[in-house]
């Protein structure tokens, strides 16, 4: 038996019981309890100097391990406009999908699924990449990062 729930919400959240007769041991039941939680989102700030190699990790608490078996992506935002920088599928190589000259030769995924930009430029002050980690079609994790470039 399943219970299958659409639209699920933090309200779904508690316990569940299914309970039905058999014969000849009388009713069965089993009861689960479940936490709905929302959608997952880090931020952090990283300062970096001017012209060196920037290294962004995908999720603060998670190894490379924890993540193999789930795609992920980078993407880098500013003032509201989103471009994709490189995706990865389980057991797949990186892919670059970007298009911007911007950042179509400086990036690269590094250990653990960072995400390395060389050599940083005053143009990657104040932009935000995230990181994205699809554990199911409607669980997502983020962390993104607003980077500042400082000059020596």
């Amino acid at each position: 038996w399943v219970l299958h729930l659409k639209n699920v919400t933090i309200a779904l959240s508690g316990q569940y019981e299914c309970s039905f007769a058999t014969y000849p041991y009388g009713t069965k039941a089993a009861k689960i309890q479940l936490i709905v939680k929302p959608e997952e989102e880090q931020h952090y700030l990283k300062k970096v100097w001017l012209n060196q190699t920037l290294e962004i990790p995908c999720l603060e608490d998670a190894t490379s391990d924890n993540l193999s078996p789930y795609p992920l992506k980078w993407l880098v935002s500013e003032n509201g406009r989103k471009e994709e920088l490189v995706t990865k599928e389980p057991s797949c190589p990186a892919v670059y999908r970007n298009s911007s000259t911007l950042y179509r030769q400086r990036v690269r995924l590094g250990l653990n699924n960072a995400l390395q930009i060389f050599p940083t430029k005053i143009t990657d002050d104040n932009r935000v990449f995230s990181c994205h980690v699809v554990y199911h079609p409607e669980r997502v994790r983020k962390s993104s990062i607003t980077v500042r470039v400082f000059g020596k």
